[in-house]
């Protein structure tokens, strides 16, 4: 390991504090990660069909974000090309125990967040209540 990887790791495993939120903000916790997340759990796995999303996730931001999962254990890159060198992305066991909170988010924004709607290709599989009473 080189003396900057072992760096990077160090700065990784160093918490700001032992609140299990802020540790998992830490990691996921930015404008884009769950989106990325969100997108390998709706089945996307190779590196143009998560950049077409609709968001449109900057392509520097989106292998960062990648990168960034693969080293926190969230994500594998499996190479699937060898020439030219190409490959796709897959939730590890990790990364898919996010499907709950991410679940969780969606669900939130739909009630609270005017505009917000479950994508067509996912309306079978949410169930939409009834609005909760303020």
């Amino acid at each position: 390991m080189s003396t900057n990887d072992a760096a990077q790791a160090s700065s990784q495993s160093a918490l700001r504090s032992s609140c299990p939120v802020a540790g998992a903000l830490d990691l996921v916790g930015d404008r884009w990660t769950l989106l990325v997340v969100r997108d390998l759990l709706r089945g996307k796995r190779r590196y143009g069909d998560l950049a077409a999303s609709s968001e449109r996730i900057p392509t520097n931001i989106l292998a960062d974000r990648l990168r960034r999962l693969e080293r926190g254990g969230l994500v594998e890159r499996v190479q699937y090309s060898v020439r030219p060198p190409r490959y796709e992305y897959r939730l590890t066991p990790r990364g898919k125990a996010l499907s709950p909170a991410i679940r969780s988010l969606a669900a939130w924004g739909l009630e609270y967040v005017p505009g917000t709607k479950v994508p067509p290709d996912l309306r079978s599989t949410i169930k939409q209540d009834e609005p909760a009473a303020d």
